[in-house]
């Protein structure tokens, strides 16, 4: 994996490619955190995939933090109001309808 970084680092768009699904593959969290943060958005899409599949809460607010209209869907999905809450605190207009919706209830 560590040739495969190097490629990847020196600008090798199919080492990046093979190296995200590789540790997607392997749920290597930390190499698709860095990917991401380099600016790969399907290292954050598969980021965000394993989280869900770990149910690792989290991450999945990491991930909406940094922007992940997918991960904020998720946490929308879930509707624990403490997310929504901080979801439409920071502009998020589909957890706000939602937050709404429950507490009209």
């Amino acid at each position: 994996m560590s040739r495969l970084r190097e490629q990847a680092d020196a600008g090798d768009r199919d080492a990046v490619d093979e190296l995200i699904q590789l540790a997607g593959e392997l749920g290597d969290m930390a190499e698709l955190r860095r990917l991401a943060d380099a600016g790969y958005s399907d290292a954050a899409d598969e980021l965000v995939q394993l989280a869900e599949e770990r149910g690792d809460l989290d991450e999945l607010r990491r991930l909406a933090d940094g922007g992940s209209s997918d991960a904020a869907d998720l946490l929308i999905e879930l509707g624990d109001l403490n997310d929504l809450r901080r979801l439409a605190a920071g502009g998020n207009s589909t957890a706000a309808e939602q937050l709404q919706e429950l507490t009209d209830e």
